[in-house]
């Protein structure tokens, strides 16, 4: 792996390792081409002028992860300019279903299943041990020109992510959201 960054990802009391890094702040984003619960591929021009939060997660059938979609959920209600994406190599029935079960209303599901690459491209593939193949956690923010303008790399996958500096990074004051 000469040449290769890696960095280190917690799960289960061990240390594993992910190809690459998260785009830089300030960078373009890499564009995306993704899977819908509609089984339709997607990429940025799908939310051509607006504001994104990508949450990269394991899969929505864990916890944690299911934990923070459901959080951004929450805390993306009612802001509308605000597309939330979540990205897993889990099947677009999955997400379908997760949303459905949820009343999910705010959040985009998106699967990997089809176009190897968006790992790598965002750093968040896991190389080595029992998740290897799988995403690392992560958040990336991206304004309306798809500029990187918050990271956040999860390096313990039981740990929620910092739902409040994501939409801080986008200029919107967000407090806990009430039930």
């Amino acid at each position: 792996m000469s040449g290769t960054i890696v960095t280190k990802t917690i799960y289960d009391s061990g240390n594993y390792r992910t190809h690459g890094e998260l785009p830089a702040v300030g960078s373009r984003a890499p564009d995306i081409m993704l899977v819908n619960t509609k089984l339709q591929n997607v990429s940025f021009a799908n939310w051509m002028g607006k504001r994104k939060i990508m949450n990269i997660i394991v899969s929505i059938d864990t916890s944690i992860c299911a934990k923070s979609v459901i959080e951004f959920n929450r805390y993306g209600k009612g802001k509308n300019d605000i597309v939330l994406l979540t990205v897993s190599y889990d099947l677009p029935f999955a997400h379908a279903r997760f949303q459905e079960e949820h009343e999910l209303e705010n959040v985009t599901g998106l699967s990997a299943i089809r176009h190897a690459g968006f790992g790598e491209n965002y750093g968040v593939q896991i190389i080595e041990g029992p998740l290897a193949g799988m995403f690392s956690r992560a958040v990336i923010v991206i304004d309306e020109n798809n500029t990187v303008v918050h990271r956040e790399h999860i390096q313990d996958i039981g740990k929620e992510p910092d739902y409040v500096a994501a939409f801080r990074a986008l200029g919107v004051d967000v407090d806990e959201p009430e039930d």
